[in-house]
C-alpha cells in the first residue's frame, strides 16, 4: 500500500511539471518577453462643468442619463455617444452642469454607482488633443 502512494506522488508530481504547468513557466524565461515599461497615468483632470461618463450600458439613453444626473443639480445638457451604424451607446456619453460645483456633486452622487444594471464612472472631462495635419502623402510646398 505505502509502495502504490508513493508511485502515485511520484507520477503526479512528474505529471505536474510535465503538464500545462511546464508549458507555461517555461515562457517566463522566453527571450522575448523583456520586462515592461512602467506606464504613468495621466493627471487627473481640471475641475469643469463637463463630465465625462463611462461604463454605460448598451440600453442607456440621452434621457435616462440625465434623469440619473438631474438629481444632483442642473443639468444644461446630456449626450450618449452612439454607434453611427446601429444606433447603440457606445458606452460612453458626456454631462454637462452650469456650474462647477454642481459638477462636483454630480461626481460625488454617480461616480461608482448602477446605472441601468452597470456600474458607471463620472469624472471632469479632458479637452480633446489636437489631430495631426493630414498629409495624405503628398509632399508638401514643393508644387
Amino acid at each position: 500500500m505505502a509502495m502504490r502512494t508513493a508511485a502515485t506522488r511520484a507520477a503526479a508530481t512528474a505529471t505536474s511539471q510535465t503538464g500545462l504547468r511546464a508549458l507555461y513557466s517555461s515562457f517566463s524565461n522566453f527571450p522575448f518577453n523583456q520586462p515592461q515599461a512602467k506606464v504613468e497615468k495621466p493627471p487627473p483632470a481640471e475641475p469643469s462643468t463637463n463630465l465625462f461618463v463611462s461604463g454605460l450600458s448598451k440600453r442607456t439613453t440621452t434621457e435616462g442619463l440625465r434623469d440619473a444626473f438631474a438629481k444632483f443639480g442642473a443639468v444644461v445638457d446630456a449626450r450618449v455617444v452612439t454607434d453611427r451604424a446601429s444606433g447603440y451607446s457606445k458606452g460612453f456619453g458626456f454631462v454637462r452642469y452650469p456650474t462647477i460645483d454642481e459638477a462636483a456633486e454630480g461626481i460625488k452622487g454617480m461616480d461608482g454607482q448602477f446605472l441601468d444594471g452597470w456600474v458607471i464612472f463620472a469624472e471632469y472631462a479632458r479637452p480633446r488633443a489636437p489631430l495631426p495635419p493630414i498629409n495624405n502623402g503628398y509632399p508638401q510646398g514643393q508644387w
